[in-house]
């Protein structure tokens, strides 16, 4: 699906909603409320998102440049490379980018957000370099996107801290639902971009290593399940901060070891982090208003609506809908998903079933619509193919796996 007609399709969503608003209830302030919206989101974008990454895609971006030239990134795509010579055929054996893509995953699954984007982009530049034509999305950039988008972090720390301030008896309750959802929703997507791109996953590379990162997930959850939430906090921030601090050692040192000149390496690879933050600000800007037209219109509530009054009929609980509102808005904004899990707390209470589901809808899955849009305008990819469907199926899978298991842990 095309970038420019899912853009087109919210504002004009966005419009039939309103109007249907304004003409049948009277709802005078409807297009007020968009247009606020409209304002408000691209100042977001500029401000808040765009200018912020500027400092953290210069600082890792000339990490990245300094890894490189010290061979560490070559290193890490020799240790992850037959893996991902299986997923990501079109990729030359031992090319940088294998390195670069572990470096974003990592940062990704430790909940470090602001080193995983600047690693992540480095990664899609890499990949664009590779992909014959240049406006439209690779097999590989596929692939890595949707791995991605469908697996965030290992241990949801910031939900944690919500949860906490909103009164929950044991904040950290959510954590391995968030863990397996996460998990289903990975290896769904995986499954449907290896289907399209005939990937054998039979293999035995292959399945060594998926078996391999199961078992370090089964270990980690029963690590974590028998530590106390105040523990699981501390051991998480120690671990991610130490091991992204170890990263930046391991390059500087292996940079001084081969006699590189690390100031002069760090400018220079900082420059293009600087470029492609400026880069990405009108395709952050286009699609984030698009996203707020869309939800001020009140589209989303009608969706919501709908699907209560569809399962009124067939007898099946119900419980789960008053948290749809979380799990429909996290493909689109993280703040806004955000939002609603917190409101979901307050109305409902942290503890009850609605307000822990919503924060497993909220662990469980990425924005996947903010992603597209700022990793492929970061390389001005129009044509994205099947990636929104992919990624769109991943978080399906989330939402349903994070409603059985949470009716199966806490209903």
């Amino acid at each position: 699906m095309a970038l420019n007609y899912l853009w087109l399709a919210f504002f004009v969503i966005a419009f039939i909603v309103a109007l249907i608003k304004l003409i049948l209830f009277g709802d005078t302030e409807i297009f007020k409320l968009i247009v606020d919206g409209i304002f408000d989101s691209s100042e977001m974008a500029v401000m808040k998102i765009a200018l912020p990454l500027v400092g953290v895609m210069t600082f890792f971006m000339g990490l990245l440049n300094i890894g490189e030239k010290a061979g560490a990134i070559n290193f890490l795509a020799r240790i992850i490379g037959p893996f991902f010579k299986r997923l990501f055929p079109e990729i030359p054996d031992n090319h940088p980018v294998h390195g670069q893509m572990i470096m974003n995953f990592s940062a990704n699954m430790l909940g470090l957000d602001n080193a995983a984007t600047p690693f992540g982009l480095k990664a899609m530049q890499s990949l664009q370099e590779l992909n014959p034509q240049k406006d439209t999305a690779s097999n590989a950039q596929i692939m890595f996107l949707t791995l991605h988008s469908a697996g965030p972090v290992l241990i949801p720390l910031s939900i944690m801290a919500q949860r906490s301030i909103y009164g929950a008896k044991d904040a950290s309750d959510i954590f391995i639902p968030c863990l397996i959802a996460t998990y289903i929703a990975t290896l769904v997507g995986l499954l449907f971009v290896a289907i399209r791109q005939r990937i054998n996953l039979f293999e035995p590379v292959v399945l060594s290593w998926l078996g391999g990162i199961t078992a370090f997930i089964g270990v980690l959850l029963w690590y974590f399940s028998g530590l106390t939430k105040e523990e699981i906090e501390t051991t998480s921030k120690v671990a991610s901060n130490l091991i992204l601090y170890l990263f930046v050692m391991a390059f500087i040192l292996g940079a001084v070891r081969k006699k590189i000149d690390l100031f002069d390496s760090f400018v220079e690879g900082a420059k293009s982090g600087f470029e492609t933050s400026v880069k990405i600000i009108p395709y952050l800007v286009g699609m984030l208003v698009a996203i707020s037209a869309l939800r001020n219109s009140g589209a989303l509530t009608w969706v919501v609506d709908g699907v209560k009054y569809a399962f009124s009929f067939s007898g099946l609980n119900t419980d789960f809908s008053d948290s749809l509102p979380t799990a429909l808005m996290h493909p689109f904004s993280s703040s806004g998903s955000r939002a609603m899990m917190i409101d979901n707390m307050k109305t409902f209470g942290a503890d009850s079933f609605a307000g822990r589901l919503s924060c497993v809808f909220q662990g469980s899955s990425d924005t996947i619509f903010y992603v597209v849009a700022l990793y492929f305008g970061s390389v001005n990819i129009k044509k994205t193919r099947y990636t929104l469907w992919a990624g769109l199926t991943a978080d399906f899978a989330s939402i349903v796996s994070a409603i059985l298991v949470s009716y199966l842990f806490f209903h």
